[in-house]
């Protein structure tokens, strides 16, 4: 019997033995391909420097490389225009295949996939490689302190003038579905190329306010606009609710068939600040990848710079980032037709209001 018993060990532990090497043998593949002289990888940010997505870009990109096998450094490339259209069409077309470019993902750009909205943009979210998310914070829709506009009461009475950055962008799409389904009479200026431009036409009361912008991320930019009470908020936007006094849009529908599309919108912006690389990586870089991502934001050194910037982290992993992605683009026909027809709208222009 104890021959039996030893023999039957040894040929359950063969393949137990042998597939240590191949897992070794795939680890050091890994870290081959990140390792050598001045090896670097790229960060791809959507928007120029300053606002929330490059904060939150630079942030990962300062601390992942020591989380990847290699430990590459990671050099950010700013690329904004088209509310992050120009960045999704190049890692998507252009940049190498390779697990050599990661990339934030503009929040609108699932909508604007799953609907067909602007020609273009050419990326399929679905074939990028998600690699995990940083924040799934709401979206909120405030408006300078001398707005005449203080409630989104006053914004169903007048009209009133919101920036925004680029048609595929968040920006644009919720004051839009504010303005269809919510009653409001939102005017929306979708020229300027980012959150900061937004902010600071706000402050020379070019415009009365900005469509979209996580409350976090006022707090880590621009405390003084919460601090000086600069800023009013006046709908927030997502599965999470930040502010409990600010109308919630899941809540707000004005007919149960309006429901649909406002869950839509609420998952859709679940998505946060979304990282991804290129379609095409090699599986074994892309699960490194989403190891290192995972480390990088337990990383006791990551916590603290993201402390003392106000960035607030609500970690989603690269699996469960892909899978809301594939649900939003991939959502019934019925329901993606009427979140397409709550997004159409006349009160969007590309100009932007001419300076005094």
């Amino acid at each position: 019997m104890r021959r039996t018993f030893l023999a039957s060990a040894l040929i359950l532990a063969g393949p137990v033995w042998a597939i240590l090497p191949m897992a070794s043998a795939q680890a050091d593949a890994v870290s081959d391909f990140y390792t050598g002289p001045g090896k670097q990888m790229k960060m791809i940010i959507r928007s120029a420097p300053g606002g929330g997505y490059d904060q939150y870009a630079r942030l990962l990109a300062r601390f992942m490389g020591k989380h990847i096998p290699g430990t590459p450094s990671i050099l950010p490339v700013n690329m904004p225009g088209g509310g992050g259209i120009v960045a999704a069409n190049y890692v998507a077309k252009i940049a190498p295949r390779d697990g050599s470019i990661l990339t934030m993902v503009s929040q609108g750009l699932t909508v604007d996939q799953a609907l067909g909205l602007n020609p273009s943009f050419q990326a399929d979210l679905r074939e990028f490689n998600w690699v995990g998310n940083m924040s799934n914070s709401s979206q909120v829709l405030a408006v300078w302190h001398t707005s005449k506009t203080k409630t989104l009461e006053d914004a169903r009475n007048r009209e009133t003038l919101i920036g925004s950055t680029g048609a595929g962008s968040i920006s644009t799409q919720l004051p839009v579905i504010y303005n269809n389904l919510l009653g409001t009479k939102f005017k929306i200026i979708a020229g300027y190329g980012d959150g900061k431009d937004v902010d600071l036409a706000m402050e020379r009361e070019e415009v009365e306010g900005r469509g979209a912008n996580p409350w976090v991320s006022y707090q880590a930019q621009t405390p003084r606009f919460i601090t000086d009470k600069l800023i009013i908020p006046l709908i927030q936007a997502g599965l999470v609710k930040d502010l409990p006094n600010v109308p919630f849009l899941k809540e707000m529908a004005r007919r149960p068939e309006d429901q649909p599309v406002l869950d839509f919108m609420s998952k859709a912006i679940a998505v946060g600040r979304p990282v991804a690389t290129t379609p095409g990586v090699p599986a074994d870089r892309v699960a490194a990848l989403r190891k290192a991502f995972d480390a990088t934001l337990k990383d006791p050194e990551f916590i603290k710079e993201a402390e003392t910037q106000r960035a607030e982290i609500n970690a989603m992993s690269g699996a469960e980032l892909a899978q809301i992605i594939n649900e939003v683009i991939s959502a019934p026909p019925a329901v993606l037709a009427q979140v397409k027809k709550a997004l159409e709208s006349k009160d969007v222009q590309e100009d932007l209001p001419k300076k005094n």
